[in-house]
């Protein structure tokens, strides 16, 4: 079985400009390569895993995210980084297109996201983490099966409460999250 580590995309990837779709403004956040690196290294595939309602509210049609998808494997290639995999929903149940106007199991906070990437790519969640900017984040990967952290940069604002819905670990940057991680991965190894 494989390892993974699920990646909200924006606000925690990349920076977060709402629904944007225009490759030439997607670029890493700060903080991010070094980290990556780190756990690509340690054997963890990376994998984005990002709720995308502009679809389901007519912002853009859902073909753009493929542009989106290629534009941060090139920023993944130019950095040493592989992407394994790039996992999107595209509904809302408030969303203006009929056919993406649904309540579905894939939009975190719920775990059909990360259950498809595992089955996919024969990944062992209780061996995964899910890195996030928002409680929802943390609520997918807890659902899942993996452990998980928030990427405390401002961007979560309700801070709700629940049983799903705590971080193992609660960091500034994907580079302190991955040191974080590693280092609670090496002392559930040694039963520490």
């Amino acid at each position: 079985m494989n390892k993974a580590i699920f990646l909200d995309k924006d606000g925690t990837l990349i920076p977060d400009i709402p629904y944007n779709t225009d490759p030439a403004k997607i670029t890493l956040e700060n903080n991010t390569v070094t980290g990556l690196k780190k756990l690509q290294d340690e054997g963890f595939k990376l994998i984005i895993i990002s709720n995308q309602s502009g679809v389901a509210r007519g912002y853009f049609p859902e073909h753009e995210l493929f542009a989106v998808a290629a534009r941060i494997e090139e920023l993944f290639t130019r950095n040493g980084l592989t992407l394994n995999g790039f996992y999107y929903c595209p509904h809302h149940p408030e969303g203006i297109i009929p056919r993406y106007n649904i309540a579905c199991n894939c939009r975190k906070p719920l775990p059909g996201m990360l259950l498809r990437a595992a089955a996919d790519h024969a990944i062992s969640l209780k061996d995964s983490w899910m890195i996030g900017d928002i409680l929802n984040d943390a609520e997918a990967g807890n659902r899942a099966g993996c452990k998980t952290v928030l990427i405390d940069n401002g961007n979560e604002t309700e801070w709700v409460s629940g049983p799903y819905r705590r971080p193992a670990l609660v960091c500034k940057t994907i580079d302190e999250a991955a040191e974080g991680l590693l280092l609670t991965n090496k002392h559930e190894l040694a039963g520490v």
